[in-house]
């Protein structure tokens, strides 16, 4: 027999549109109007999953997002969603469901042995059981114990729901279509104002739908009926506001859609979560909140089969009692409190309700398919029922409310946290700010919208907010029971995560006192509902446990987001391509049609080699180093980061920002220059050039780009105020070649007979604005190469067209493109560094760069870098490697021992860069090694672990090639 029964009439549902649906492969139907959780009851589908832990037996316990049991997975393969709340879901034709956390069947898991294992499962149990009694017996559990975790199964396929997010402005956002959201949206779309209503739940109304009462209907069809007839106003549905921010930013979701909606004023009306009593089993399949009943039996008419029991200590359950009674359940109230008020009495007389004053539930047990549920106190008996509608009181919805940083405060009044100050610009009103009943909740909502108009300085209509036709509200009366262990069973005080009265027990006698730690050593409020129905207990029986009122022993932190959240929501349209964009030089496309094979480097697709060199990288690289130490090559390097400096103050910003001086360098020179971070560690290298007095022309590493030019914009931002200059990021808008080699300058002179481009008028690191066919070239001569070499940039759209004449131009000096390995190869031989040494944690001393700082100006970075932990003679510092074992292969991230170490642990250091030397005929690397060129000349070890290979090297100057520099200044 079903525990609920379908009723012949009423609820909100529309019975001509039969859905049919599918939970666990049973083919079941509802209505349309129903949610998963309400068709379900009416399918006779009372157990729906497993608990977390013990995999005890767990039916539906609440109506609301506060749900903690009935998670299911939607859809399949690509489209699964686990860990789907099923009270919230709207019943579709089609819908695909399964349970979780349970196998085979949530009726029969095989894992619910763990209940016999529980004396062994309490709480922290991870932490000390898994930590021995062997070394590394954490090792041998974590696989274990990461299979057990969880409840639903992550989706093994690409998902094919298509993420998005959007951004939206409005005057007025209110959170909740309850009473109070209803009357606060009236008042500011009244006034004018863009409003913005967003209600979790398919339907709109709140706490009202499950409401039994004409008038109330009759106020909330006339109230959205208003609200729709106005142009301003948008009202969303199946909305949850999932956090709120600084500034009254609110994230929204909207099924797969995430709006980033930015409001003047923000009223929270989220209404208040009714909690559940702590009484032995009382997670049995069955046993609800009454408000959940009353939402079922109003809603989605679904009332217990014949007989229901309501535990309660406070007023409110009584309605839930009544409207049962009504509809022909017999009805038994327990009654923890002395005795109800005499209305109430004198009601639930007239409707043959019994009533059993200073009595409890002891216990809730299933007999040959019956549930019993056993009363102690002042009655004893043993009740056969349906249903067990249990009502602790309720809880303020204060997660939104805290979101930004304002603690909850504790009400005596009504035993429960109420949100604290709040920032300007957010109010909260009715149940959710512990003000209760129906039309209080409207003059509470009326009142704060009035006050939210106020701060922004907007006149309120004449025309107020009209009350349904309601007796007053009766007042919130309370007696709180929090709970206490027991020895005739469990006593769960988190559902969701199997956390028992004893567990809190626990945790207080083990130190575990704050309620920030009793949540992470015993779980509890862990889970996906993240303790809507717990955490108030919890903090209950903590403070009595302690000696001290719950006011004093505080919250936990409410964080967003609100309810589950999928990460494909949060990432958006931010994955593949979307995540990482690809980009490309302005010479791409003739890359792509003259044999360039690509490789990624960061974000960019660069020309790894070229097929003319040969097919291999491995060799083609090698002939692309020869023909520029031979002759003259063109490598694209339009991915540089080039930032504009400009105004009054550009020399000494740049000269506060680098470690050596660029104040005085001359107009038409460039300089090669560091930065460093706050700490003293190397942030970027590169090579700024003055164009003119006040222009400055910055080049930065392609991986440091943009955190170079983020950098800047911070200094001058925040720091440096008082500065008059700007900057702009460059790297797209002009796109760059170097010419590299011995003949790189005719190579140049031919491509631009018209300049003097002589070492005269052009030196090394000389810089030169060029007029060609109408457009400025900019020619630098630089060299990553160590050889003669100029990079010459241009406007981007112009970049192909250059490239194509140089390339023309020079054909009689055997000029030809090599690429990104080539180009890195080339600077190892030269000992200059890059991205694999520049890797945030080493400094100018590390790698050989102390002697350019300026000991007479100062500089970001400069006091910490003498740290003393920054100048250890022993730290890791640049040195060149030559590999001594020609037969065997030197790997980059190699290992570097001493020749007499053990083969073990982290080494003394280990390589950055590794290549074959065209003019040594060997191959070397740079690396980073424990006090650096004091060990030159020595021999050491480089181990690969992952391959288990040894190779002996020998340390040398980082600088292979021309240590003079001749070849610059040829």
């Amino acid at each position: 027999m079903s525990a609920f029964k379908r009723l012949g009439e009423g609820g909100r549902l529309d019975r001509s549109k039969a859905l049919s649906f599918t939970f666990d492969g049973a083919r079941l139907s509802g209505y349309a109007g129903d949610t998963l959780a309400s068709a379900l009851l009416a399918n006779g589908k009372l157990i729906v999953g497993r608990s977390f832990k013990y995999h005890r037996p767990r039916g539906i316990v609440a109506a609301g997002v506060e749900e903690p049991n009935a998670l299911v997975t939607l859809g399949a393969g690509a489209t699964q969603e686990p860990n789907s709340i099923s009270t919230m879901i709207a019943l579709a034709e089609g819908l695909e469901t399964r349970s979780q956390n349970a196998w085979p069947s949530p009726r029969f898991d095989v894992m619910a042995v763990n209940s016999l294992l529980s004396p062994f499962l309490g709480a922290g149990f991870y932490y000390k059981t898994f930590m021995g009694p062997l070394k590394r017996s954490w090792m041998w559990y974590e696989p274990l114990i990461r299979n057990a975790a969880g409840l639903g199964v992550a989706n093994p396929e690409k998902s094919s729901t298509r993420y998005d997010t959007t951004y939206g402005f409005c005057d007025v956002l209110v959170v909740g279509s309850g009473a109070t959201g209803l009357s606060a949206a009236l008042v500011a779309a009244r006034a004018g104002l863009r409003v913005v209503m967003a209600e979790q739940d398919f339907a709109w109304g709140g706490g009202l739908l499950s409401q039994s009462n004409e008038a109330l209907e009759y106020w909330r069809t006339a109230a959205l009926a208003e609200l729709r007839a106005c142009p301003d106003v948008r009202l969303l549905a199946s909305t949850t506001v999932q956090g709120i921010y600084d500034g009254e930013q609110a994230v929204l979701q909207t099924g797969p859609r995430l709006e980033i909606l930015r409001a003047r004023t923000i009223v929270v009306a989220t209404g208040a979560i009714e909690r559940p009593l702590v009484f032995p089993n009382n997670d049995r399949p069955g046993v609800m909140l009454a408000s959940a009943v009353r939402t079922y039996l109003n809603r989605f008419a679904l009332a217990p089969s014949s007989r229901a029991v309501v535990l309660t200590n406070n007023d409110t359950a009584y309605q839930t009692a009544f409207e049962l009674a009504e509809r022909g359940v017999a009805v038994t109230v327990a009654e923890l409190r002395a005795s109800p008020t005499g209305d109430l009495l004198a009601k639930a007389a007239q409707l043959g309700i019994a009533i059993f004053p200073r009595t409890g539930v002891a216990d809730v047990v299933e007999e040959k398919g019956e549930r019993l549920v056993r009363l102690a106190g002042r009655h004893s008996v043993t009740i056969g029922c349906d249903v067990l509608a249990m009502s602790g009181g309720w809880n303020p919805i204060v997660h939104l409310t805290s979101h930004t940083g304002s603690k909850p405060v504790y009400d005596e009044k009504i035993a429960a946290f109420v949100p604290g100050i709040l920032p300007k610009g957010m109010f909260a009103a009715g149940s959710g700010a512990g003000q209760f009943g129906i039309l209080t909740a409207i003059r509470d909502g009326e009142r704060v919208a009035l006050a939210a108009l106020k701060a922004l300085d907007v006149a309120a209509a004449k025309k107020s907010v009209d009350l349904p036709a309601l007796r007053e509200d009766r007042e919130y009366a309370i007696d709180p029971v929090w709970g206490e262990a027991s020895r005739t069973g469990k006593c769960f005080v988190d559902f969701q995560n199997d956390v028992t009265t004893m567990d809190v027990q626990s945790a207080h006698q083990e130190g575990f006192h704050s309620v920030e730690h009793l949540k992470r050593y015993t779980t509890l409020g862990m889970g996906t509902d993240q303790g809507k129905t717990s955490n108030i207990n919890a903090i209950g029986m903590m403070a009595a446990l302690r000696g001290l009122d719950i006011a004093a022993t505080g919250t936990t932190t409410f964080r967003p987001p609100f309810s589950p959240l999928t990460i494909g929501a949060i990432a958006g349209r931010s994955v593949g391509a979307h995540f990482r964009p690809v980009r490309r030089s302005p010479m791409h496309r003739w890359h792509e049609q003259n044999g360039a094979v690509f490789i990624e480097a960061g974000l960019w697709k660069r020309a790894w080699y070229y097929r003319w060199a040969g097919d291999a990288p491995e060799t083609a690289y090698i002939q692309e180093m020869q023909l520029v130490r031979s002759g003259v090559g063109i490598a694209d390097v339009s991915t540089l980061g080039k930032i504009d400096v400009q105004g009054p103050d550009a020399g000494e910003f740049l000269n506060r920002v680098y470690v050596n001086g660029f104040a005085k360098l001359p107009v038409g020179k460039a300089r090669y220059g560091v930065m460093l971070n706050d700490d003293g560690v190397v942030l970027d290298d590169g090579t700024t050039s003055r164009i003119s007095e006040q222009l400055y022309y910055m080049t930065t590493t392609t991986a440091q780009a943009g955190e170079v030019m983020s950098w800047l914009e911070y200094l001058l931002q925040c720091h440096w105020t008082d500065l008059d200059v700007h900057v702009a990021s460059l790297t797209d808008e002009w796109g760059g070649m170097a010419v590299s080699g011995p003949k790189s300058r005719q190579a140049l002179e031919l491509a631009f007979p018209q300049d003097d481009l002589s070492n005269e008028t052009l030196p090394y690191m000389g810089v030169k604005d060029i007029v060609f066919d109408g457009v400025t070239v900019r020619v630098l001569r630089l060299s990553f190469s160590g050889e003669l070499a100029y990079e010459v940039h241009c406007p981007a759209r112009y970049a192909t067209s250059l490239w194509e004449h140089i390339l023309r131009a020079a054909e009689p000096l055997g000029i030809k493109p090599y690429g990104l390995e080539a180009l890195a190869s080339l600077r190892i031989e030269k000992g200059h560094v890059a991205g694999l040494e520049l890797d945030h944690r080493n400094t100018l001393d590390d790698l050989g760069l102390g002697k350019l700082a300026s000991t007479t100006k100062p500089y970001v970075g400069q006091a910490l870098r003498f740290r003393e932990t920054l100048q250890e003679p022993l730290r890791w510092s640049l040195v060149g490697l030559e590999l001594l074992e020609p037969e065997k292969k030197l790997r980059g991230a190699s290992i570097l021992f001493a020749a007499s170490d053990a083969i073990k642990g982290h080494g003394r250091g280990y390589v950055t860069s590794v290549t074959w030397s065209v003019e040594l005929q060997k191959f070397i690397a740079l690396g980073l090694y424990q006090g650096g060129l004091k060990h030159e000349g020595e021999e050491i070890i480089a181990a690969f672990p992952l391959k288990n290979e040894h190779v002996r090297l020998k340390i040398v100057s980082p600088h292979f090639i021309d240590k003079a520099g001749v070849r610059l200044h040829a």
